[in-house]
Protein backbone atom coordinates (compact mmCIF):
# COMPACT_ATOMS: atom_id res chain seq x y z
CA UNK A 1 0.00 0.00 0.00
CA UNK A 2 1.82 3.49 -1.03
CA UNK A 3 1.71 6.30 1.57
CA UNK A 4 -0.78 8.50 -0.61
CA UNK A 5 -3.32 5.68 -0.66
CA UNK A 6 -3.09 5.26 3.30
CA UNK A 7 -3.35 8.69 3.64
CA UNK A 8 -7.00 8.07 1.98
CA UNK A 9 -7.98 5.40 3.79
CA UNK A 10 -10.65 6.54 5.91
CA UNK A 11 -11.24 4.43 9.53
CA UNK A 12 -14.97 5.46 9.52
CA UNK A 13 -15.37 2.85 6.48
CA UNK A 14 -13.96 0.06 7.60
CA UNK A 15 -16.41 -3.07 8.40
CA UNK A 16 -18.32 -3.57 11.94
CA UNK A 17 -16.33 -5.54 13.57
CA UNK A 18 -12.96 -3.41 12.76
CA UNK A 19 -15.03 -0.62 13.87
CA UNK A 20 -15.90 -1.88 16.88
CA UNK A 21 -11.99 -2.76 17.38
CA UNK A 22 -10.99 0.97 16.83
CA UNK A 23 -13.58 2.06 19.05
CA UNK A 24 -11.94 -0.62 21.69
CA UNK A 25 -8.71 0.80 21.39
CA UNK A 26 -8.53 4.21 22.64
CA UNK A 27 -10.63 3.54 25.51
CA UNK A 28 -7.81 0.69 26.49
CA UNK A 29 -5.65 2.60 26.84
CA UNK A 30 -7.59 4.79 29.16
CA UNK A 31 -8.32 1.91 31.27
CA UNK A 32 -4.78 1.39 31.39
CA UNK A 33 -3.91 4.91 32.62
CA UNK A 34 -6.63 4.68 34.99
CA UNK A 35 -4.78 1.32 36.42
CA UNK A 36 -1.63 2.81 36.17
CA UNK A 37 -2.59 5.35 37.97
CA UNK A 38 -4.02 3.58 40.81
CA UNK A 39 -1.56 1.34 41.11
CA UNK A 40 0.61 4.49 42.31
CA UNK A 41 -1.83 4.28 45.72
CA UNK A 42 -0.43 0.56 46.06
CA UNK A 43 2.84 2.06 45.85
CA UNK A 44 2.16 4.88 48.35
CA UNK A 45 0.72 2.23 50.52
CA UNK A 46 4.17 0.54 50.57
CA UNK A 47 5.90 3.43 51.01
CA UNK A 48 7.33 3.29 47.86
CA UNK A 49 7.07 6.93 46.73
CA UNK A 50 9.68 7.08 44.04
CA UNK A 51 7.72 4.38 42.21
CA UNK A 52 4.08 6.01 43.25
CA UNK A 53 5.41 9.06 41.02
CA UNK A 54 6.63 7.05 38.03
CA UNK A 55 3.27 5.43 37.88
CA UNK A 56 1.31 8.52 37.92
CA UNK A 57 3.78 10.24 35.35
CA UNK A 58 3.12 6.84 32.99
CA UNK A 59 -0.55 7.29 33.84
CA UNK A 60 -0.23 11.03 32.51
CA UNK A 61 1.76 9.91 29.10
CA UNK A 62 -1.03 7.62 28.59
CA UNK A 63 -3.46 9.62 29.10
CA UNK A 64 -1.68 11.89 26.08
CA UNK A 65 -2.05 8.55 24.23
CA UNK A 66 -5.61 7.64 24.10
CA UNK A 67 -6.90 10.70 22.59
CA UNK A 68 -4.32 10.84 20.17
CA UNK A 69 -5.88 7.23 19.01
CA UNK A 70 -9.05 8.26 18.73
CA UNK A 71 -8.83 10.79 16.52
CA UNK A 72 -6.60 9.33 14.65
CA UNK A 73 -8.73 5.99 13.97
CA UNK A 74 -12.33 8.47 14.03
CA UNK A 75 -13.66 6.77 17.13
CA UNK A 76 -14.12 10.03 19.38
CA UNK A 77 -17.39 9.24 21.31
CA UNK A 78 -19.00 10.60 24.38
CA UNK A 79 -18.85 7.71 26.65
CA UNK A 80 -14.85 8.15 25.89
CA UNK A 81 -14.34 11.24 27.01
CA UNK A 82 -16.51 10.85 29.92
CA UNK A 83 -14.15 7.67 30.97
CA UNK A 84 -11.33 9.66 30.11
CA UNK A 85 -12.52 12.48 32.59
CA UNK A 86 -13.10 9.86 35.02
CA UNK A 87 -9.76 8.45 34.70
CA UNK A 88 -7.85 11.85 34.87
CA UNK A 89 -9.76 13.05 38.42
CA UNK A 90 -8.51 9.77 40.06
CA UNK A 91 -5.08 9.69 38.66
CA UNK A 92 -4.28 13.35 38.83
CA UNK A 93 -6.58 14.42 41.71
CA UNK A 94 -7.32 11.44 43.86
CA UNK A 95 -3.37 9.81 43.77
CA UNK A 96 -1.68 12.65 44.08
CA UNK A 97 -3.31 14.23 46.71
CA UNK A 98 -3.38 10.52 48.49
CA UNK A 99 0.46 10.32 47.84
CA UNK A 100 1.08 13.86 49.32
CA UNK A 101 -0.72 13.28 52.52
CA UNK A 102 0.95 10.02 53.22
CA UNK A 103 4.35 11.69 52.56
CA UNK A 104 4.26 15.17 53.60
CA UNK A 105 1.49 16.28 54.90
CA UNK A 106 0.76 14.09 57.63
CA UNK A 107 2.77 15.95 59.78
CA UNK A 108 -0.14 18.76 59.42
CA UNK A 109 -3.41 16.25 60.42
CA UNK A 110 -6.26 18.08 59.62
CA UNK A 111 -4.76 21.18 58.01
CA UNK A 112 -2.92 18.86 55.71
CA UNK A 113 -5.77 16.97 54.87
CA UNK A 114 -7.75 19.77 53.86
CA UNK A 115 -5.12 20.97 51.50
CA UNK A 116 -4.92 17.54 49.72
CA UNK A 117 -9.01 17.63 49.40
CA UNK A 118 -8.82 21.62 48.17
CA UNK A 119 -6.12 20.11 45.34
CA UNK A 120 -8.55 17.18 43.96
CA UNK A 121 -11.80 19.27 44.36
CA UNK A 122 -10.34 21.99 42.36
CA UNK A 123 -9.53 18.53 39.57
CA UNK A 124 -12.43 17.67 39.92
CA UNK A 125 -13.78 21.08 38.80
CA UNK A 126 -11.28 21.49 36.29
CA UNK A 127 -12.53 18.23 34.52
CA UNK A 128 -16.41 19.21 35.01
CA UNK A 129 -15.49 22.87 33.54
CA UNK A 130 -13.68 21.24 30.36
CA UNK A 131 -16.59 18.41 29.66
CA UNK A 132 -19.01 21.46 29.89
CA UNK A 133 -16.83 23.92 27.49
CA UNK A 134 -14.97 21.60 25.58
CA UNK A 135 -17.18 22.54 22.21
CA UNK A 136 -16.97 26.69 23.22
CA UNK A 137 -13.37 26.54 23.75
CA UNK A 138 -13.41 26.54 20.18
CA UNK A 139 -15.09 29.96 19.92
CA UNK A 140 -12.71 31.45 21.55
CA UNK A 141 -9.47 33.21 19.59
CA UNK A 142 -7.04 31.27 21.66
CA UNK A 143 -8.89 28.46 22.86
CA UNK A 144 -7.43 26.49 20.08
CA UNK A 145 -4.00 27.28 20.64
CA UNK A 146 -4.27 27.01 24.10
CA UNK A 147 -5.57 25.24 27.18
CA UNK A 148 -7.95 27.37 29.62
CA UNK A 149 -5.98 26.80 33.26
CA UNK A 150 -3.63 24.15 33.99
CA UNK A 151 -4.83 20.32 32.41
CA UNK A 152 -5.18 18.13 35.52
CA UNK A 153 -2.02 16.02 34.47
CA UNK A 154 -0.04 19.35 34.26
CA UNK A 155 -1.18 20.18 37.61
CA UNK A 156 -0.58 17.02 39.18
CA UNK A 157 3.41 17.04 38.14
CA UNK A 158 3.23 20.61 39.12
CA UNK A 159 2.36 19.39 42.72
CA UNK A 160 4.52 16.43 42.78
CA UNK A 161 7.46 18.59 41.59
CA UNK A 162 8.93 19.74 45.37
CA UNK A 163 8.46 15.84 45.55
CA UNK A 164 10.97 15.10 42.48
CA UNK A 165 13.21 17.63 43.67
CA UNK A 166 14.07 16.21 46.68
CA UNK A 167 14.35 12.55 44.91
CA UNK A 168 16.74 15.05 42.28
CA UNK A 169 18.86 16.54 44.88
CA UNK A 170 18.44 14.22 48.07
CA UNK A 171 17.14 17.44 50.34
CA UNK A 172 14.48 17.83 52.38
CA UNK A 173 12.26 20.67 52.03
CA UNK A 174 9.46 22.23 54.25
CA UNK A 175 6.31 21.01 54.55
CA UNK A 176 4.75 24.94 54.05
CA UNK A 177 6.29 24.94 50.50
CA UNK A 178 4.76 21.53 49.51
CA UNK A 179 1.40 23.16 50.82
CA UNK A 180 1.72 26.35 48.65
CA UNK A 181 2.81 24.71 45.53
CA UNK A 182 -0.13 22.40 45.62
CA UNK A 183 -2.40 24.93 47.00
CA UNK A 184 -1.12 27.04 43.74
CA UNK A 185 -1.30 23.95 41.41
CA UNK A 186 -5.15 23.46 41.87
CA UNK A 187 -5.83 27.19 41.59
CA UNK A 188 -4.32 26.83 38.48
CA UNK A 189 -6.31 24.31 37.33
CA UNK A 190 -9.48 26.08 38.20
CA UNK A 191 -8.18 29.34 36.37
CA UNK A 192 -9.19 30.74 32.75
CA UNK A 193 -5.00 31.77 32.24
CA UNK A 194 -4.13 30.40 29.04
CA UNK A 195 -1.47 27.64 29.08
CA UNK A 196 1.13 26.00 26.66
CA UNK A 197 -0.56 22.51 25.60
CA UNK A 198 2.59 20.75 24.04
CA UNK A 199 0.44 18.31 21.40
CA UNK A 200 -1.27 21.53 20.19
CA UNK A 201 2.38 23.01 18.86
CA UNK A 202 3.29 22.40 14.75
CA UNK A 203 6.97 22.75 14.02
CA UNK A 204 7.68 23.57 10.45
CA UNK A 205 10.59 22.08 8.27
CA UNK A 206 12.95 24.73 9.00
CA UNK A 207 12.63 23.98 13.05
CA UNK A 208 12.62 20.43 12.95
CA UNK A 209 16.64 19.92 13.57
CA UNK A 210 15.97 21.94 16.17
CA UNK A 211 13.04 20.00 17.76
CA UNK A 212 14.83 16.67 16.94
CA UNK A 213 17.78 18.05 19.01
CA UNK A 214 15.73 19.27 21.94
CA UNK A 215 14.39 15.62 22.17
CA UNK A 216 17.76 14.43 22.01
CA UNK A 217 18.92 16.22 25.18
CA UNK A 218 15.78 15.40 27.13
CA UNK A 219 16.63 11.47 26.40
CA UNK A 220 19.78 12.18 27.19
CA UNK A 221 18.68 13.99 30.54
CA UNK A 222 16.03 10.96 31.05
CA UNK A 223 18.93 8.36 30.67
CA UNK A 224 21.77 9.86 32.98
CA UNK A 225 19.71 12.06 35.61
CA UNK A 226 15.66 11.38 35.50
CA UNK A 227 14.65 13.13 38.06
CA UNK A 228 16.77 16.10 37.72
CA UNK A 229 15.26 16.34 34.35
CA UNK A 230 11.96 16.18 35.47
CA UNK A 231 12.22 19.42 37.69
CA UNK A 232 13.79 21.13 34.77
CA UNK A 233 10.75 20.36 32.68
CA UNK A 234 8.33 21.20 35.11
CA UNK A 235 10.35 24.97 35.82
CA UNK A 236 10.44 25.58 32.34
CA UNK A 237 6.74 24.38 32.54
CA UNK A 238 5.84 27.15 35.28
CA UNK A 239 7.56 30.04 33.40
CA UNK A 240 5.62 29.23 30.63
CA UNK A 241 2.84 30.24 32.18
CA UNK A 242 3.29 33.68 32.23
CA UNK A 243 4.64 34.05 29.01
CA UNK A 244 2.13 32.35 27.13
CA UNK A 245 -0.31 34.93 29.07
CA UNK A 246 1.53 37.89 27.46
CA UNK A 247 1.76 35.88 24.33
CA UNK A 248 -2.45 35.87 24.40
CA UNK A 249 -2.85 39.74 25.78
CA UNK A 250 -0.96 40.54 22.66
CA UNK A 251 -3.27 38.67 20.55
CA UNK A 252 -6.14 39.85 22.13
CA UNK A 253 -5.20 43.88 21.28
CA UNK A 254 -6.71 45.64 18.83
CA UNK A 255 -4.64 46.37 15.36
CA UNK A 256 -3.98 49.75 14.62
CA UNK A 257 -4.30 50.36 11.01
Amino acid sequence: MTVQRFKRLSFRKVSPVHRRVTDFIPNMITVASLCTGLTAIRFTWHGLFEQAVIAIILAGILDGMDGRLARFFGSESDFGAELDSLSDFMCFGVTPAILLYASIFYTWGAVGWSICLFFATCTALRLARFNVHRIAATKISWGGQFSIGVPAPAGAFLGLLPLMAEFAFEVSLPVWFFGVSMMLSALLMISRIPTFVLKKVQFSRKHMASALLGVALVSAGFLSAPWGTLCIIGLAYSLSIPLTLIYVRQLKRPKVL
